[in-house]
């Protein structure tokens, strides 16, 4: 009789936790780099963890079956992210205190800090799919028309436009929804993976697991944040006294859309890769994309 051996737990995994219970004692005995770049070296353990329990859930991760991609979305989740700071020039809705004095620290601190963002998402969004929270919902299949799509892609280009033509802090929320809107219909037209596309199938699993990402995320950086040397303030300027660490209550609404733009626009970059630089995932690593999580 065959028994089909089960995965086991990953040794980063175990590497991963380690690496966070480390950075939270030597964070409050303000050792350094621990008490400076608590949030990254939290993160960083957390994708450890969370990918090996992805591993030993379903026999393959992100890290372990998928490995170049995983290195590539680092500078990519760099790059994505600067984008939010562009439009935060603009906004205003946060920014940053307890920063080393050293310009090479300090723009280390960054790229690692923004390096984890979308590993971060992507990975608990896997992670919820892989605990099969939603396996069971379905929903009537949505039919979009090719003509129809170009209404929110308008929606979500002036979305965009707004914050810069008109400088406000009350324009968060345009931003926090107007990627999805601008580039979810534009990967469905150019025949990637897209939010719509599972809804025309029935299928909103894939919606749900990266809204609860976006919380479950959200409240781990505001966590990890709150205690850092290192660490963003924020001024939204809706109940700006009513926050939860550094976070006004509002604004972990923020964090459900925030992880729908993250596959809405990892799924962009690897459109471009594949039909510009005729670069696809298959030739990195066979399996699954993260953007088919």
């Amino acid at each position: 009789m065959n028994h089909r051996r089960r995965p086991g737990f990953k040794a980063y995994g175990y590497l991963g936790l380690l690496i966070i219970v480390t950075s939270e004692v030597m964070m409050f005995l303000k050792v350094e780099p621990f008490y400076t770049l608590h949030t990254p070296i939290c993160w960083s353990g957390l994708i450890l963890f969370v990918d090996a329990l992805i591993f030993k859930l379903k026999g393959e991760s992100f890290i372990a079956s998928r490995t170049w991609e995983f290195l590539l979305l680092l500078p990519i989740s760099i790059g994505l992210w600067y984008i939010f700071e562009f439009y935060n020039l603009f906004l205003h809705n946060w920014h940053y205190v307890g920063l080393p004095a050293s310009r090479i620290y300090r723009y280390f601190g960054y790229a690692w800090s923004f390096a984890t963002i979308w590993p971060a998402i992507l990975e608990v969004a896997e992670l919820v799919e892989s605990l099969g929270l939603y396996r069971r919902v379905k929903i009537s299949p949505v039919k979009p028309s090719r003509a129809g799509l170009f209404t929110p892609i308008l929606i979500g280009f002036t979305f965009l436009l707004i914050p810069i033509v008109f400088p406000s802090r009350y324009w968060a929320v345009l931003v926090w929804t107007g990627l999805v809107l601008f580039l979810d219909p534009i990967n469905y037209l150019a025949g990637g993976s897209s939010l719509l596309r599972d809804f025309k199938h029935g299928n909103p699993r894939r919606f749900l697991n990266l809204l609860t990402s976006g919380l479950i995320c959200g409240i781990f950086w505001e966590f990890w944040n709150y205690w850092a040397g290192a660490k963003w303030v924020y001024t939204v300027p809706i109940l700006e006294n009513m926050r939860i660490f550094e976070m006004p209550v509002i604004g972990y609404l923020g964090f459900l859309p925030f992880a729908l733009e993250c596959l809405v626009m990892y799924s962009t970059v690897t459109l471009v890769l594949r039909h510009f630089l005729k670069l696809d995932w298959y030739l990195l690593r066979e399996g699954t994309s993260a953007a088919d999580i």
